[in-house]
């Protein structure tokens, strides 16, 4: 592969930018800002971004035709704003380590997805799959880990990130003919001003609110981090490299990024990392991978995991 390490430098640093937000983030929440306060900054921001860059690069391209508008709609809602909203919202209340677990069974939750909505074929393989991964996110949001005294409402926090990953599995699904029909900056213009419009009614009190004069500079840092890099910069790079990167090498930096949300987790002091979650994580991870097996004969799906995620 001519691009090889460029690929791979590029898939690796989405996955760390992703990765460290989960601990980052524990640094602004709920002190500084509360979680709805970020998303509607974050969203915000990459929706006016997307629509400078969709005009520059783009000018004539239009979403065309009643459905199509209706499904940009359906995935401004469930994609940008509804699945920020809980991401935030879940990891205000959880552990950093926990989020990053649970996020990891949305390609299971895009093959429920994609039997309800296109009609795929669920095989035994698959179904095994998504009872591991059951397993796995069961016993995490149950765990007693959840009752702790740094995460008292961790089990709130639990199923909200449970939600939002099942929110995004959904838009993966439905963006999917967008993306393919479109300029991706034509759709992500589209998809952020929705889901700004979905955002700022819960945010724009906690953003107004805000005391921005008492920021440490690390703090302004940090929420640069995840307007520019966890939104921007993750989805730029993630769309070059998906030219050149195969299915199997995507499936690898979707199990690094968790490993890499937890040692980001351990070193900064914001979680510990315990027998238990390892046996939590070597289920959902099992679940993912029976799931991500393609039937045999059965032609690769075109899931855009370059979309933007949280």
């Amino acid at each position: 592969m001519k691009n090889s390490f460029k690929v791979h430098a590029a898939l690796f640093l989405v996955a760390l930018i992703y990765a460290a937000n989960y601990s980052l983030s524990k640094d602004v929440m709920p002190r500084y800002m509360g979680p709805f306060g970020i998303v509607t900054l974050r969203i915000v921001g990459a929706a006016l971004f997307f629509a400078v860059v969709s005009r520059l690069v783009v000018p004539h391209d239009r979403l065309l035709g009643r459905a199509d508008n209706l499904r940009a709609i359906g995935c401004g809602v469930l994609g940008i704003g509804l699945n920020q909203l809980l991401f935030f919202s879940g990891l205000n209340y959880t552990s950093p380590i926990n989020a990053s677990l649970l996020q990891t069974i949305a390609p299971i939750v895009v093959v429920l997805a994609s039997a309800v909505l296109l009609g795929e074929k669920i095989t035994l393989t698959r179904l095994l799959g998504i009872g591991v991964g059951a397993v796995g996110a069961a016993t995490i949001i149950l765990s007693r880990d959840a009752g702790s005294i740094a995460y008292p409402n961790a089990t709130l926090g639990n199923i909200l990130i449970l939600l939002n990953a099942t929110a995004f599995g959904v838009y993966l699904v439905l963006v999917t003919p967008l993306m393919r029909r479109y300029h991706p900056f034509t759709v992500l213009a589209r998809i952020f001003l929705v889901g700004a419009f979905v955002a700022v009614p819960f945010g724009w009190r906690e953003t107004l609110a805000t005391d921005y004069a008492d920021f440490p500079t690390y703090i302004w840092a940090e929420i640069v981090y995840m307007v520019v890099c966890l939104t921007i910069l993750a989805y730029l790079l993630n769309n070059w490299a998906l030219k050149y990167a195969s299915p199997a090498l995507l499936g690898v930096y979707i199990y690094l990024q968790p490993v890499l949300a937890v040692i980001i987790a351990v070193a900064l002091g914001k979680d510990h990392f315990t027998l238990a979650r390892a046996g939590q994580a070597l289920l959902i991870f099992a679940g993912v991978w029976l799931v991500s097996r393609k039937p045999k004969d059965a032609p690769a799906a075109a899931v855009p995991l370059e979309v933007v995620q949280d």
